[in-house]
């Protein structure tokens, strides 16, 4: 049956005829008749992705081109004098995460459907997602974020559990999303609430947290600045990882398995924190089948993989132990035994599980009782074997291994960049398609000035097509200059804005730029983070003191996306010229829209943290623009305690000129005094992540960013460059090396 004998199936008119929203629903309905006359292939060995967040965006185009039918959809489409692109936009896109853990999750399960390995994710089915964030008076708000009822592609699935919760127990419902490869379909696992209350939410995203058997899939990440919010939090990571056991066992048993070879049925690689409790849900269940616990703690060890994302201390999650007891009072004789055994065998204090002041250290938890704990960029994970997890590798050295990681080129250049995409294809061929290191082979291009001069229109149009996307009028000829990430002070958006700061008076001075400036941001800040809210503040200040002044506008835009997310990133990458990875260095475990925008032919301007690294390594001195202290300088500073922000403020002009210019007569007539006042004084009596220090040469390399722009052939080259080398990036090499070092997937 040909495409347009299916797609008259589903529409309830002509094409022609058709509103976009009926387009769109005839078009998924298809696809998802397509993706049931696949029959699943059988696997003995499966592997169980567990993850609070699957930042997946939206659907349909990636299904259309897995499905292998893209082309035939679109050319159907435009022969009815239809647009694919407007039927995209009548689709919700799945609100199940926040930032680069949730979309790094999305592209390896992208990535293990593309390879073929039978693999499925577990999660949970938010109802309203993180937040839709709303700007109201130069700030953040939040709203609800409601995508369910409108997604054609989540299903109702077929199992439902009884979660003991405390002294309740809760019944589950899982729905599924399906995850589509070329030859394989796998699955997004997301149990929900039977007893969800949508109603509870009053203004805002306010509710009643204590209402767990209504509240606990409403919200990702709920507000933890008080108790039932904690309690909530550890409610929620519970339900995912006790739904998550028993559909693993579940589907052992109807594989044949034996419970006591779980491993040779199961690997679940623990994404994070957040699903560790896995570990004792398991050994309680499988000791309740009978097996003893010594046993059934082998059992799961051999089975379960921990992925640590960060060394930040508040990342690092720690429950009390009297918490555990109102949440998971059957699990806690597991852990106490557990940390028995690890005191018994270890006196550092360090490595226990449940630490002096009666708290169960959730990495130290995964640490002892899997048997892989791999970080996530090369740094990272030197940094956790020699420094923040030194104790642990000392013991198990044999476990610790690195797994830098990578994103899909699937979405992240054929969807989102499909002009670079074909063009690559007629330069170099398609092989980069299966075969991203195959992308080198456009250095051999380097010096053809035709090469460099389309590289150059492409980007100029994606700079075009964003500029219609965005609700301002903003100059294309500028240099668009883009941070696009989680608002957190460690990723350091008020190193820029004090940048962006100074560039502002010294216009005002009479000192106008050779090019103008755009600055855009994208991030939402988590609601009881005051400090990142105050940075959303005065990025958002900022924008309209830039937008209003006649004197600076012509040379410097600042402008701030609201409630950035997958769909809108799919616009700012192509279009980015300078891609800002400026963290502190040691704090960003990887980093994957470095990827991103380095795949899409942007410069770097980072510090060297994270992937940037190996971005460095792979493009060399002359392709990136690497500034600031190293991360042996910055963990020297935070061990001798020796880092004082305030004599940096009070002895670098420029540096206390744009500090003092928050709180002044022009930012305050747009901004809140109060907000702009507590992040002032943020800086100056804190600066927890160093943003003084480095200011300077920050401020000299971006300087030099601007003037080698205007070379715009030398520009060119060192985007085919990075375009070249971002082939190491890609989230099949890394799932590749997941599979044949660790889950031996057949």
């Amino acid at each position: 049956m040909t495409v347009a004998e299916r797609l008259k199936k589903h529409c309830p008119k002509p094409i022609y005829d058709c509103t976009y929203r009926e387009l769109y629903a005839g078009i998924s309905q298809m696809v998802n008749e397509m993706i049931a006359e696949r029959k699943p292939e059988p696997c003995q060995k499966k592997l169980y992705y567990v993850s609070a967040e699957f930042l997946i965006g939206k659907l349909l185009v990636s299904n259309l081109l897995s499905l292998g039918i893209y082309d035939q959809v679109e050319r159907l489409l435009t022969e009815n004098g239809k647009s694919l692109n407007e039927v995209e936009g009548a689709e919700e896109e799945p609100s199940l995460g926040n930032g680069g853990l949730g979309r790094l999750a999305a592209c390896f399960m992208d990535s293990v459907a593309a390879l073929n390995l039978c693999g499925d994710g577990i999660g949970l089915c938010y109802r309203f997602g993180l937040f839709k964030q709303v700007f109201e008076e130069n700030r953040q708000t939040e709203q609800p974020n409601p995508w369910m009822d409108t997604s054609s592609f989540l299903e109702k699935g077929r199992r439902s559990y009884e979660i003991p919760c405390g002294d309740t127990v809760l019944h589950s419902r899982e729905y599924t999303i399906s995850v589509v490869g070329e030859k394989r379909v796998n699955a997004l696992h997301l149990f929900d609430l039977e007893t969800v209350d949508e109603t509870l939410v009053e203004e805002g995203i306010l509710y009643d947290k204590a209402q767990i058997e209504k509240n606990l899939t409403l919200f990702l990440y709920p507000d933890d600045s008080d108790e039932a919010g904690k309690l909530l939090r550890l409610y929620q990571q519970y339900f995912m990882v006790a739904n998550g056991a028993r559909l693993i066992l579940d589907e052992c048993r109807e594989r044949g398995g034996n419970l006591r070879r779980l491993y040779d049925y199961a690997v679940i690689q623990i994404n994070d924190t957040h699903p560790v409790l896995m570990i004792p849900e398991l050994i309680y269940l499988l000791v309740k089948e009978g097996i003893g616990i010594r046993e059934a703690t082998e059992i799961v060890k051999k089975t379960c993989a921990y992925t640590n994302h960060t060394i930040l201390a508040e990342a690092l999650e720690c429950w009390p132990l009297a918490m555990m007891r109102k949440v998971v009072p059957h699990l806690v004789p597991m852990i106490q035994v557990l940390d028995e055994w690890t005191k018994k065998k270890y006196s550092n204090p360090k490595v226990a599980i449940i630490d002096a002041d009666n708290r169960v250290q959730m990495a130290n938890l995964a640490i002892h009782n899997t048997f892989s704990i791999n970080g996530v960029a090369f740094l990272h994970t030197e940094i956790l074997k020699h420094s923040e997890l030194n104790h642990f590798y000392q013991i198990y050295p044999e476990r610790f291994n690195n797994k830098t990681n990578g994103i899909t080129f699937r979405r992240w250049l054929t969807q989102c960049n499909p002009d670079l995409d074909a063009f690559l294809c007629r330069t170099i061929g398609d092989r980069f398609r299966k075969d991203p290191s195959a992308l080198e082979d456009l250095l051999a291009h380097a010096k053809d000035k035709k090469v460099l001069e389309e590289l150059l229109i492409i980007k100029q149009a994606n700079k075009r097509r964003l500029c219609e996307y965005l609700p301002w009028e903003l100059n294309e000829n500028s240099i668009f200059d883009i941070q696009i990430k989680r608002l957190h002070e460690y990723k350091r958006q008020q190193l820029n804005l004090l940048y962006l700061i100074d560039r502002y008076l010294s216009i005002k001075a009479g000192k106008l730029p050779s090019m103008p400036i755009t600055a855009i941001f994208g991030a939402k800040a988590a609601p009881a983070y005051t400090i990142a809210k105050d940075i959303i503040h005065l990025i958002l200040c900022m924008q309209e003191l830039t937008e209003n002044d006649s004197e600076v506008s012509p040379y410097l835009r600042v402008a701030m996306v609201e409630n950035y997310n997958v769909t809108s990133a799919s616009r700012l990458i192509p279009a980015c010229e300078v891609s800002q990875q400026i963290s502190l260095a040691s704090k960003e475990a990887s980093g994957t829209g470095n990827m991103k925008l380095m795949l899409n032919g942007a410069i770097t301007l980072g510090t060297e943290d994270g992937a940037n690294v190996e971005i460095h390594r792979l493009v060399g001195d002359d392709n990136i623009y690497i500034f600031g202290a190293r991360a042996e300088t910055v963990l020297k500073r935070y061990g001798e305690k020796s880092y004082v922000a305030r004599e940096y403020y009070e002895t670098v002009p420029e540096l206390k000129r744009a500090v003092d210019f928050i709180t002044g007569d022009k930012l305050c007539s747009v901004g809140n005094r109060q907000c702009l006042k507590r992040l002032q004084n943020e800086l100056i009596e804190k600066d927890w992540f160093m943003t003084f220090p480095d200011f300077a040469a920050y401020k000299e390399t971006r300087n030099a960013v601007y003037s080698d722009y205007q070379d715009r052939m030398e520009w060119a080259k060192k985007m085919l460059v990075n375009i070249a080398m971002a082939g190491y990036f890609s989230s099949d090499r890394t799932i590749m090396e997941y599979n044949t070092q660790l889950w031996k997937l057949k």
